[in-house]
């Protein structure tokens, strides 16, 4: 065995503890063993089994990716499966995702990876798309790209200021839970875009109180758009693919919007 790598995986079992703001001794009651075979697991002077690798790693929720990148430095093989979305085994899920997105019809509905490139969305999404240029479509699209570039949807975004402040504090949030070198990077690109000059929102007769803390207020041809979204993770994956896929439901704020969309799907048919 490599003798660099008890000193590799505790060094990234520490990053994930500090990361989760947690104590040896907190991590330890946790995982059910003392603070001292954690502190020496930590340093490289112990080097963890499996089980207590995978231990760790729950009571640290550790993404599964990551759980794999521990056991490998530790030399161990990864526990968990990545399946493309194409092979047999997925075939479940495939139906799935499409049973969702299109009974959510004719409100929009999109799956994302953890990254937020969009997996597929159903027909309504572009009601949210429509008029996207080419160059934020390729190669593959963002949500972030798409909402907060100058080119995307924030050029028809009534309350881009309370918008851009939401989606960037949920990805800078995602970005210390995880990690994430692409989500950082993606942070510092997206955060780079032009901001409205003013942030402030006034409710008015065309933006009355919402229930939703910032819904998505979408100028088009048919009216004011509001909407606000849910998302939905699938239940205990075994699969690093599954586990990183998200589904964002759309609903309508206001009997308007709920009007509009009905329509738009009704013309579409």
């Amino acid at each position: 065995m490599d003798t660099h790598q008890p000193v590799r995986v505790g060094m990234l079992l520490r990053e994930w503890r500090q990361r989760r703001r947690l104590s040896q001794l907190d991590l330890a009651l946790l995982a059910g063993t003392s603070a001292r075979h954690l502190s020496c697991v930590e340093t490289g002077r112990a080097r963890p089994s499996r089980t207590m690798v995978l231990r760790l790693s729950r009571a640290l929720d550790v993404p599964l990716r990551e759980r794999n990148t521990l056991l490998l430095a530790a030399d161990y093989a990864p526990a968990y499966r990545e399946s493309s979305l194409d092979d047999k085994t997925m075939t479940s899920i495939r139906s799935a995702l499409d049973t969702m997105l299109t009974a959510h019809e004719p409100y929009p509905a999109v799956v994302v990876d953890r990254q937020w490139n969009v997996v597929t969305g159903n027909k309504s999404m572009t009601v949210l798309m429509d008029g996207t240029p080419q160059h934020l479509l390729r190669p593959q699209p963002n949500v972030y790209r798409l909402v907060l570039h100058p080119d995307g949807l924030a050029g028809r975004l009534v309350n881009l200021g309370e918008v851009r402040a939401l989606f960037l504090d949920r990805l800078l949030r995602q970005v210390n839970a995880t990690g994430d070198t692409q989500l950082r990077a993606l942070y510092e690109e997206v955060s780079q875009y032009p901001a409205p000059a003013d942030t402030e929102q006034t409710d008015n007769a065309e933006n009355p109180p919402s229930p939703i803390q910032v819904p998505l207020r979408i100028r088009t041809p048919h009216g004011v758009l509001s909407m606000f979204g849910t998302m939905a993770t699938f239940g205990a994956p075994a699969d690093v693919t599954l586990s990183e896929l998200a589904i964002e439901f759309f609903y309508p704020l206001d009997e308007f919007t709920t009007a509009a969309l009905r329509a738009l799907e009704e013309g579409s048919a």
